[in-house]
């Protein structure tokens, strides 16, 4: 009989419950304590809280507070003396707090979080893409080859579409043969974990898991940080099988992308000429370097370093703290103004779409980075989100999609909640009303 998720996960949680010295090293490094107002508590006492909780404990007021609003910076793994993932440590302890409720509540808050999403999913790639450009995201059937890589979006980033469609057109640009997985039929089962419904968490994503196996491809590029960190720690170093322990490498898009520079700089054939600052997410290693040097090889870009708080590994992260959130996003918009930036480039799909409206207030636009890549080698995939969004009126939004909406057959009252409550609910800095001068004396407020 294989072992379950929730059984590999509790061989794991024992081995961080024997290594971990409760040093407190991985709080003194943590950028969220101050924000949460704990960052006064004993670093030794807020680590012992969070180990009382994943042995089933009630931990202290401190410790369920640093989980509950860890955004997964990671700066904590590397200053860990014993090796120990305190990411992967207060994800166990979120686990354990939710698991307090009854197996029925934990089910139906991971089902209606699922459900959610992926009304959202469906509704907004369906209100931006026609039919026939809509299944070039869809699994195929068994391929005659293995591909090279699977590109796997995972969900969200399919509301903002022109971001996969540029990926694809920039794998086929490097001649790479690729299989798309992703979407809801293809989740990490985040959403679950997140609930502390283990069992249907361990059953949607070891499934994924295993579609992932029988492709053939040697690596799997995720687009999305939240699949990266779901699968790559919270879910493969503990499954041993079955069918097999996996055979590929589970890699960042971005990361993939930067390791082919030498091949994408003789297909940067147009320059750009752009003053971009790039708005950052420490969370998995090497995603910014990669979009950094990127950007840098773009002919006529050039590349400014914007200062910013390098938190969580992307914006829907530091949603437990709405306040920090907002002025995690005033900062980048004044420290692009202040630096006279033309675009200010994102790297994933959540930042962009908490952003990129915001570019009807200042004096640069707000993209993707893989837009100005794409620019540079003579390809252009349209924003829709941030066309519509920009509109900022539901009844226009409606109007400008309804031919998609017959096309797909929507239902015109699931559409038009999803655009009042996805699309421009969505909005956590509000917009201001009057535009900035670029040659002011200060940036606004």
């Amino acid at each position: 009989m294989s072992e379950s998720f929730a059984e590999a996960l509790q061989a794991r949680t024992q081995d961080v419950l024997d290594s971990c010295t409760s040093c407190g090293r991985c709080f003194e490094v943590c950028p969220m304590p101050a924000p949460a107002g704990i960052a006064d508590n004993k670093a030794a006492d807020v680590v012992g809280g969070v180990l009382d909780i994943i042995r089933g404990g009630s931990g202290t007021p401190a410790a369920e507070r640093w989980a509950q609003v860890c955004s997964g910076s990671g700066h904590c793994i590397p200053a860990c003396p014993e090796a120990v993932n305190p990411r992967f440590m207060l994800a166990l302890a979120r686990v354990a707090m939710q698991r307090r409720a009854t197996e029925e509540e934990q089910h139906q808050k991971g089902s209606a979080a699922f459900a959610k999403m992926g009304r959202g999913v469906r509704v907004l790639s369906r209100m931006q893409l026609p039919p026939e450009v809509l299944r070039r995201f869809r699994s195929a059937g068994p391929a005659q080859a293995a591909p090279e890589v699977v590109f796997y979006t995972g969900c969200n980033v399919l509301k903002t579409p022109h971001i996969v469609l540029l990926s694809l057109d920039i794998l086929d640009a490097l001649g790479v043969s690729y299989r798309v997985m992703g979407g809801p039929g293809d989740c990490c089962g985040v959403l679950q974990f997140r609930a502390g419904d283990l069992d249907a968490s361990g059953r949607i994503v070891y499934g994924t898991t295993d579609r992932f196996a029988a492709t053939g491809a040697r690596k799997v590029l995720a687009w999305c940080p939240t699949c990266t960190i779901q699968i790559g720690e919270n879910v493969l170093p503990g499954r041993t099988g079955p069918p097999v322990a996996p055979a590929y490498d589970l890699q960042a898009f971005v990361v993939y992308l930067g390791s082919q520079l030498e091949r994408l700089r003789p297909l940067m054939r147009h320059p750009v000429n752009k003053r971009v600052g790039l708005h950052e997410h420490p969370g998995v290693p090497g995603v910014c370097e990669s979009a950094i040097k990127i950007l840098q090889a773009i002919p006529g870009l050039e590349y400014v370093e914007l200062e910013q708080p390098q938190v969580g590994y992307m914006c829907n992260t530091l949603q437990p703290l709405p306040a920090f959130k907002r002025e995690v996003h005033r900062g980048i918009l004044e420290a692009a103004a202040v630096a006279k930036v033309d675009a200010l480039a994102g790297v994933y799909h959540a930042c962009h779409r908490e952003l990129c409206s915001h570019e009807t207030d200042w004096l640069f636009e707000v993209v993707n980075f893989l837009e100005l890549l794409g620019e540079s080698m003579g390809i252009r995939r349209e924003d829709s989100f941030k066309r519509l969004k920009k509109m900022q009126d539901a009844d226009a939004i409606l109007t400008d999609v309804m031919d998609l909406v017959e096309q797909h057959g929507l239902a015109l009252e699931e559409v038009r909640a999803v655009i009042e409550k996805d699309l421009l609910g969505e909005q956590p800095l509000p917009l201001r009303s009057a535009r900035v001068e670029r040659d002011g004396a200060s940036a606004p407020g």
